[in-house]
């Protein structure tokens, strides 16, 4: 594999020597700042965990290589770096200790997104009755983020036990009737993949045809079906074994097939949170800009850089991100409108769907204040999800009659997005180009 990676890196820099022109000049308003000479930067590291940091719950062993150039002798970070995964099984602060106790280094919350982080922003919905599905503490997860009526996929079972039939082993050994103490079911937040997976597809699709009563039968005729908001879109992930494993993307997989065969209509989701959504990017970005205003950095943080390992989720959502704010700095100057519609139609005939940017500024603006970062580079490592004997061919056509997309079905196969702006082998050499890049010299 190591002899493989200089041949990619080359052919990534001879395609991208005017983003590394560019990244050069980014780099040189770096410099001594204030008048005791600290170093100031003017960007911030998104770092993925799983096949970045960590294999399962194994460091992989650039990881502390990578923390060592990061931190100074106080053990505190010399740039805003946040921990973006697709993760949503345990608390903000549970990841942060774990990544602490892995790195050696200590990591706060404020430095962790996890894949339902971002739900604290439809406000919206948490004064509704919401439905669960995941695994591990959701019923605090959800109270975390803001949700105050929650009701979780066991609550369920309890209160219908003839609903979940399919292990025989788990069935009513008696005749027994609905309790139905649980109010109607007014959303479904899907965290992550659940244990369960025949359990919770079966009460999951019970309650989007009953419209959230479970007393009432299947009516797969009404539209619309309740809001569905979904966290990770990963159809897989890699762990400690040698191939990736099952994400919560293949249960999203399950779930739209199945809901679509019964009523012969699209599962559709309100929002869709993780890697590669841009609102996800845009907390971790918030998060970047606090950071460094805690630490009295008086420079604005105008470069961000997303070190990952699964082209379809960490390259995909850090290009769909800097096509965004390219996009947005477009509309503040008309003359670059033209050059950014070139460009996004040049690199792909049909591109990606993006929300309507109108409708993220204003939920961003209200919840986070709109971005500061005018880039967001991408950059894949070769120690998890990414082989680096798979091309991604550049032709668009031949790209969706012969690759494979992996990506969630909303999000369309667009090549320019999974190209990365770099790769490199392990996450420290990441780290050494970034901060060549950017012409950064921790003291």
């Amino acid at each position: 594999m190591r002899g493989l990676v200089p041949f990619y890196r080359g052919l990534c820099t001879l395609s991208n020597r005017p983003a590394a022109r560019k990244a050069a000049l980014v780099g040189s308003r770096c410099g001594f700042c204030g008048t005791n000479s600290q170093l100031q930067p003017g960007f911030g590291l998104l770092f993925d965990i799983d096949g970045v940091l960590v294999r399962g719950r194994m460091p992989i062993p650039a990881a502390k290589k990578a923390v060592e150039k990061l931190v100074d002798n106080q053990g505190r970070f010399v740039v805003p770096v946040v921990f973006v995964t697709n993760a949503g099984n345990c608390l903000r602060q549970t990841k942060a200790d774990q990544l602490s106790h892995i790195l050696g280094v200590p990591i706060t919350q404020e430095q962790v997104v996890m894949s339902h982080s971002p739900l604290r922003m439809f406000r919206k919905f948490h004064d509704k009755c919401v439905l669960v599905s995941g695994q591990g503490p959701v019923l605090e997860i959800a109270s975390n983020v803001g949700f105050n009526n929650v009701v979780s996929i066991d609550m369920l079972r309890e209160s219908y036990p003839l609903l979940d039939m399919v292990d025989h082993n788990r069935r009513p050994k008696l005749p027994s009737s609905p309790v139905g103490n649980l109010p109607k079911v007014e959303a479904v937040v899907l965290l992550g993949e659940p244990i369960r997976w025949e359990t919770n597809l079966q009460l999951i699709i019970d309650v989007l045809l009953t419209n959230g009563n479970l007393s009432n039968v299947h009516q797969s005729q009404k539209t619309p079906h309740l809001p569905l908001l979904a966290c990770n879109m990963d159809l897989m992930w890699m762990a400690e074994a040698h191939s990736p494993r099952f994400g919560h993307g293949t249960f999203l997989v399950c779930l739209e097939n199945i809901y679509k065969k019964i009523t012969g209509k699209e599962l559709k989701y309100e929002a869709l949170m993780g890697k590669p959504s841009e609102l996800t990017y845009q907390f971790a970005e918030s998060l970047v800009r606090s950071q460094a205003m805690q630490r009295q950095w008086k420079l604005p943080i105008t470069s961000l850089y997303a070190i990952g390992d699964n082209l379809m989720t960490d390259i995909y959502g850090a290009n769909l991100y800097n096509r965004y704010l390219q996009e947005r700095a477009a509309r503040k100057n008309p003359k670059a409108v033209a050059k950014v519609a070139a460009g996004a139609a040049g690199a792909a005939g049909a591109a990606a769907p993006v929300p309507q940017d109108e409708e993220l500024d204003s939920l961003w603006e209200s919840e986070l204040a709109l971005p500061s970062a005018t880039s967001c580079k991408s950059v894949l490592v070769c120690t998890g999800v990414y082989n680096p004997n798979a091309e991604v061919p550049s032709d668009h056509n031949r790209c969706i009659k012969e690759t494979v997309f992996h990506g969630h079905r909303d999000f369309r196969f667009d090549p320019a997005l999974v190209e990365p702006d770099h790769i490199v082998q392990d996450v420290a050499e990441a780290v050494d180009l970034i901060f060549e890049k950017e012409k950064f010299v921790p003291q």
